[in-house]
This record gives structure tokens, C-alpha cells and sequence, in this order.
């Protein structure tokens, strides 16, 4: 019997080759290719398995429309430096800004919901952050909503920045976003998608509680991008400034 004898192996097999080389490719072969949330979430499960890295965090948004948004960020790629490595895209970094919220305590597998208020006493600390962007997938615009999600939602990693705190970020539904570029600055207005930046926690702890799973302490769960994604440029120092929040300074290259 093969190694990856079922779609689901199979399926992660492909995808945690392309995101180990940086590699995206064409879409999954029809065998193993998802058809719905449930085989979708199973590849996951697969991929984390297979990658031979712990999950170090997740990356959430409240469903809707039939769609569920999580996916597991791995421990390896999360960073908390100036200089980050990642795949880049026709030579450019791809990133979402986003809070992060480490928590410090587990909220291991119980049989009864936790209260937001458990859930807010589990979190450490809130970071500025930024989510950074890679699909597997050479045309990730022709896929269905399953397959992205099998793929981690075109996740490749997390920069964690300066600490902020917990009751300011819980009021940042929005944020003037500014980015510097050399002498350049592009001015965005952020807005969650959530509105409230805790909701999507909320739900995630609740949805994984319900699929028999836990979170622990040190885990980073982001929560939306306030500005969708943007494209900086490599091999050059960038400023992103979350309104009175604080700002990242960071350069990014590319991994090779």
C-alpha cells in the first residue's frame, strides 16, 4: 500500500512539496482534488502531519457564505526579526496587515464551550503583525473555495511585531494605515472584517473545540487583514504604520 494511500495523503503530499520549494504548480489532479470544506480540512490535517513542523499559530475569519476561514500557520515560519525571508511573487513580497494574539495559557479539548472571557484571560499579548501571502497554486483564481482551503489560504508564515495592548487592539475595528517606501508613502484606510478584531478568536476556539481539537500556549492566532493584500517591494526598508498603534520596520528578501 502506498505511503499517501488515501486523497487526503495524497492531496497534502503535493502541497507540502510546493510549499516546502516555494514551488506552486497546477491545480490538485481530480483524484484528490477537494469537493467540499470536510475533504478540504482533511488535507490540512494532512499537511500539518506530513510537514514535520508544529502549528504555531492560526489564521481565522468569521464564516460566511457557506465558507469556513482557518488554517494553521507553521511554528518555523513565524518570525519575529527585521529581515524576513519568503517566497515572493514577480518580485514582490505579498502581505496582509493584521493583530496577532499569542496566547499564553492552553485552551486544551473540553466538553463545554469556553466564555470569552476564559479565552481573553488566555491571551499573553497582541502584536502588530504581518501575514505573509503564497499560493500553491499557479492560477489561484480558478479555484473553488475548498481548494484554497486545503491549501492553508494562501498562508506562508507570519511576522510578529512590537506588542500592543489587549484593550486597545479589541477597539480596532479601524486603522489609518501608512506605508513607507524610501521616501515614497502609500495611505491606506484599514477596516477588519470582522469589525470587532476578537470575534474571529472566538469562533475558532469554538469551531476547533467542536472538531476535537485544542489550542496552546505560545500559539499566534490572527484575525483579518485590515487592508487586503499589498505587494512591497524586496531588498529595501519598509515602515508600516498601524495609526497610533506603532509600526513595523521590516526588509524583506527573497527565500531561496
Amino acid at each position: 500500500m502506498s505511503e499517501f494511500a488515501t486523497a487526503p495523503a495524497q492531496a497534502a503530499a503535493i502541497l507540502v512539496a510546493r510549499r516546502l520549494a516555494g514551488l506552486p504548480g497546477e491545480r490538485l489532479p481530480e483524484t484528490c482534488r477537494p469537493a467540499d470544506l470536510a475533504a478540504a480540512l482533511a488535507i490540512q490535517a494532512q499537511v500539518s502531519a506530513q510537514i514535520g513542523d508544529s502549528v504555531g499559530g492560526w489564521k481565522c475569519g468569521m464564516p460566511a457564505d457557506g465558507r469556513l476561514v482557518l488554517a494553521p500557520i507553521y511554528t518555523a515560519s513565524i518570525h519575529r526579526g527585521s529581515e524576513v525571508p519568503l517566497f515572493a511573487r514577480k518580485g514582490m513580497a505579498r502581505i496582509e496587515p493584521e493583530l496577532a494574539f499569542v496566547l499564553a495559557h492552553h485552551l486544551p479539548l473540553r466538553s463545554e464551550p469556553y466564555s470569552e472571557a476564559e479565552i481573553d484571560a488566555a491571551i499573553g499579548s497582541v502584536h502588530l503583525a504581518l501575514e505573509l501571502i503564497q499560493s500553491r497554486y499557479l492560477d489561484p483564481a480558478s479555484l473553488t473555495f475548498a481548494e484554497a482551503l486545503a491549501d492553508g489560504l494562501v498562508n506562508q508564515g507570519l511576522l510578529l511585531g512590537p506588542a500592543v495592548p489587549l484593550a486597545v487592539a479589541r477597539q480596532c475595528s479601524e486603522l489609518a494605515l501608512q506605508i513607507e517606501i524610501g521616501s515614497a508613502t502609500i495611505d491606506k484606510a484599514g477596516k477588519h472584517p470582522a469589525t470587532q478584531p476578537l470575534a474571529p478568536l472566538y469562533w475558532l476556539v469554538e469551531f476547533l473545540r467542536q472538531s476535537g481539537q485544542g489550542l496552546t500556549a505560545g500559539q499566534a492566532v490572527i484575525t483579518g487583514s485590515y487592508a487586503g493584500v499589498l505587494e512591497l517591494p524586496l531588498d529595501q526598508p519598509l515602515s508600516i504604520h498601524f495609526g497610533q498603534l506603532g509600526q513595523i520596520d521590516v526588509r524583506f528578501c527573497a527565500r531561496t
